[in-house]
């Protein structure tokens, strides 16, 4: 029975990165992994390929002899898939001793509405017997922004309903959160996805959000209303986070590992116990802005 991860997302979350890193840390614990790059665009893989949809579409060829654009193309190429799911199978049947990670394409519809990713994924799971988890990734730079992360939570609500799957949601590159800008709420508030209407109160403040307060309340309402939408925070350099993402995975598809791997993975958190980890420093982030806050208020009242 094949065991393995979906990675979807939306472009630049740092799908590609989190499936060569994952593959690395996976094999550090003797787990045998076979990385599957199911992105058509994708030229430039940084981990090795043991199945690539180029040798069957690339959407450089859709675009240039259908005259598609790029979303067009990868929409094209993977409903192409869909119907030559038998190549797919083909190249998979070697590898069904493996731990398998699917590196899907960067096109937001292709998980919210559009069928070909779900119904692949689904034969895999139905006529197939694999056992797969969903691993959606969003680029953590968007808590910045309270417009941006009440879209994310959208998508990442619609992309659990389309694919169908257990479903992981991931703030990725999460060591870089506070380079882009201070945070309203602490890390908590957004990976956990407390009580929203704190965060209503922000958009208020936007000029451009204020006129659509009525429809604000309506989408923060179906978020809190569904209560399915939280986030795992995640840093590829950082093992105690890819530790964390590992067992949930392992959890939400029902892998079990063997001895060896148990006791690698204890000897790796024993290592860990008492070290600085950068997530620790990101739980810390709110409290770092605050005490800047509160010194510049002091150094404003003294001048």
């Amino acid at each position: 029975m094949p065991f393995g991860q979906i990675v979807i997302g939306p472009p630049g979350s740092g799908k590609t990165t989190y499936c060569a890193g994952m593959a690395q840390f996976l094999e550090t614990f003797g787990r045998s992994v076979a990385v599957i790059n199911l992105d058509p665009a994708n030229d430039a893989l940084p981990y090795r390929c043991d199945v690539d949809i180029s040798d069957l579409i690339t959407v450089d060829d859709v675009m240039t002899h259908l005259n598609l654009g790029p979303n067009g193309g990868l929409i094209y190429c993977m409903e192409y898939l869909e119907k030559n799911l038998d190549w797919l199978r083909q190249k998979l049947a070697p590898l069904k001793d493996k731990y398998l990670i699917f590196d899907f394409p960067g096109q937001v519809e292709l998980y919210t509405h559009h069928n070909s990713v779900r119904n692949v994924v689904q034969q895999l799971q139905t006529v197939d017997d694999y056992r797969l988890v969903a691993v959606h990734l969003v680029d953590s730079h968007y808590c910045s922004d309270p417009g941006k992360f009440v879209a994310i939570l959208l998508t990442s609500l619609a992309t659990m309903l389309q694919v169908e799957l257990p479903h992981m949601n991931l703030l990725s590159k999460a060591d870089l959160i506070e380079k882009h800008g201070k945070l309203h709420f602490g890390v908590d508030f957004y990976t956990e996805v407390l009580d929203l209407s704190y965060l209503l109160e922000h958009l208020q403040g936007d000029p451009i959000f204020a006129k659509y307060k009525r429809l604000n309340e309506a989408l923060v309402g179906v978020v809190e209303d569904y209560s399915l939408v939280s986030f795992t925070a995640l840093s590829v350099h950082n093992k105690e986070s890819m530790l964390r993402v590992k067992n949930l995975a392992d959890k939400a598809n029902g892998y079990i590992f063997g001895k060896e791997e148990e006791r690698t993975m204890e000897s790796l958190m024993s290592c860990a116990m008492g070290a600085e980890f950068e997530y620790s420093k990101i739980q810390d982030i709110r409290e770092k802005y605050t005490e800047v806050d509160a010194q510049i208020e002091m150094n404003d009242e003294d001048s």
